[in-house]
């Protein structure tokens, strides 16, 4: 069974993060920005996850460094949950349907950062997240895993429908591309012999 266990302080945010790939989905989440709460949980559920995350953060500045610090402990749980990464596909992408809203997102842990995302979220609040912040935790994750990150919504109207499907996207392109392949599992997925 591939864990992680991530305790990440700094002036700015305490981050408790326990991880189990091949989890059921269990969670219990509480950064104390209730919607972001509640992307993480369907995250979880929806990548069969287990995940214990808890942040203490300067909320009263404002929501940017408990979002971003989230990101990148949650990529660190899942780079030291890989370990040497031999025998997963290393690549996956999902394509989520929320009602009217289609989003997609695709991982590659390929040792190379880069995040590019587009929630076409054009108001400021969803629920009590600042939308722009989901930029920031998606390229924390990519920072903390050492991984390329694509999120994107391709149409939709309802602002929760879109970042909703957005995290259940993520969350299944993490699972397919955490999925151990019993043909490749003494390979590393990479010509460079080096991920």
């Amino acid at each position: 069974m591939r864990k992680a266990a991530i305790d990440r302080s700094t002036k700015e945010t305490s981050i408790r993060i326990r991880l189990v790939i091949e989890g059921r989905g269990r969670y219990k989440v509480s950064t104390g920005i209730r919607f972001f709460d509640h992307m993480l949980e369907l995250f979880a559920h929806h990548g069969g996850f287990d995940l214990d995350l808890s942040a203490n953060g300067d909320l009263d500045v404002d929501q940017h460094h408990t979002v971003e610090d989230v990101g990148i402990g949650l990529g660190q749980a899942f780079a030291q949950a890989l370990g040497n990464k031999r025998g997963i596909l290393r690549a996956g992408y999902f394509v989520m349907p929320m009602d009217e809203t289609l989003g997609l997102a695709a991982v590659d842990f390929s040792g190379r950062t880069a995040a590019v995302v587009d929630t076409k979220v054009r108001t400021r609040v969803v629920g009590d997240l600042q939308s722009e912040l989901v930029h920031d935790f998606f390229d924390g994750f990519a920072r903390g895993a050492n991984a390329n990150v694509h999120a994107r919504i391709l149409y939709g109207r309802s602002n929760h429908h879109k970042l909703e499907a957005l995290f259940k996207a993520f969350a299944r392109a993490l699972r397919a591309a955490c999925w151990r392949d019993q043909q490749m599992k003494r390979l590393l997925p990479s010509t460079k012999g080096l991920l």
